[in-house]
């Protein structure tokens, strides 16, 4: 999961350089944005609707937009085709949030939402101040995920049960995320674009975090 958009140089970065004020607001803009797209997929989109999709093409139609959505973004160094990419990403994953939020209360969803904020905040300060401690341990965070997302999948559809301890590592694992990749996207030239693109990786981050917070704050329930 290690991200190139946070390795880019001076000559990697065309475009205007703008203030760390502007550039942090873009970012929170941005992000913003994509949380309202998906608050507004969840209040207007019928779960069953979703529900009438084939699993199949479902998660074949999630991936390929995921991936383009990345692939644009990454790419660009136009802010407008960026946004454009991450919006390929923002769509796919609201209909994965709409489908998991219908099972819970939304008093529980919203209390989710809340601890995230938090967590996603604190994480960013952590970030800002050590960012040299997040940078030594993203690649123990990606080998990490993987191995994660492997045991997962076999727990699923092989021995078709559910660990619980899995959802605390994977909140561990993008806590480290959210850390690391505000920590680089202060640290690469601030353009429109690469702020575009901070709040496009932010964006994964802290979906998954929530998405996970909110199942374990479920489970106690």
């Amino acid at each position: 999961m290690e991200n190139t958009i946070f390795h880019r140089t001076e000559e990697q970065s065309p475009g205007k350089r703008i203030s760390a004020n502007l550039y942090n607001l873009v970012i929170g803009l941005v992000l913003g944005w994509g949380f309202l797209v998906n608050w507004v997929m969840v209040k207007t989109i019928p779960i069953e609707s979703i529900a009438t999709i084939n699993p199949f093409m479902f998660f074949i139609g999630y991936f390929a937009s995921c991936m383009f959505g990345v692939t644009l973004y990454s790419k660009s160094e136009v802010p407008l085709i960026s946004f454009i990419g991450y919006n390929f990403v923002v769509v796919p994953f609201g209909l994965i949030i709409n489908m998991v939020v219908h099972r819970y209360n939304p008093d529980l969803v919203l209390n989710a939402i809340m601890v995230t904020g938090v967590v996603t905040l604190v994480m960013m300060v952590l970030g800002s101040l050590f960012p040299k401690f997040f940078e030594k341990i993203v690649g123990a965070l990606t080998i990490a995920l993987i191995a994660v997302i492997i045991v997962e999948m076999i727990a699923a559809f092989i021995f078709h049960v559910q660990y619980g301890i899995i959802d605390w590592i994977v909140i561990v694992i993008f806590c480290g995320y959210i850390g690391y990749d505000w920590g680089r996207a202060n640290s690469i030239p601030k353009t429109l674009d690469n702020a575009v693109d901070s709040a496009a990786s932010l964006y994964m981050d802290i979906i998954n975090l929530f998405l996970r917070i909110l199942r374990v704050m479920g489970r106690r329930q």
